[in-house]
């Protein structure tokens, strides 16, 4: 392949992916790498699932319907979700305290990628 033909086929691919966020010369500043950053870890996008498919949530149902997370790893993750405005954390002023966790509206924004991860899952499961 002659040089001309070389940088039009490399123009070609990159007109293709010009719209794809991952085709930055920094796959760490995009918004692929941010979504991930928020979702990484073993239990939270279970977490965010588990509260669009209950609503509000306590943090014993929590622990309840995801077996074998601990309690410590629960509660951070569930600081870090938290933090990240993803879930909203509501404490009711009572004896026994009461508080619950349902998704704020950010956190209801990444629902149908969730929902996309499942349904692919179940598409291309081995």
């Amino acid at each position: 392949m002659n040089t001309g033909n070389a940088m039009q086929a490399e123009q070609g691919a990159a007109q293709k992916t010009a719209g794809r966020c991952i085709a930055s010369e920094r796959l760490c500043d995009t918004g692929f790498s941010y979504t991930l950053s928020l979702i990484n870890g073993k239990y939270k996008m279970t977490i965010l699932y588990a509260l669009m498919e209950f609503g509000v949530v306590r943090f014993n149902e929590l622990q309840r319907y995801i077996r074998g997370i601990s309690f410590k790893t629960l509660s951070l993750t569930l600081k870090e979700l938290e933090a990240d405005k993803l879930i909203v954390r509501t404490e009711y002023p009572q004896i026994p305290p009461k508080v619950e966790y349902s998704l704020s509206e950010r956190g209801r924004s990444l629902m149908p990628i969730l929902d996309g991860m499942c349904e692919w899952g179940d598409k291309n499961s081995l």
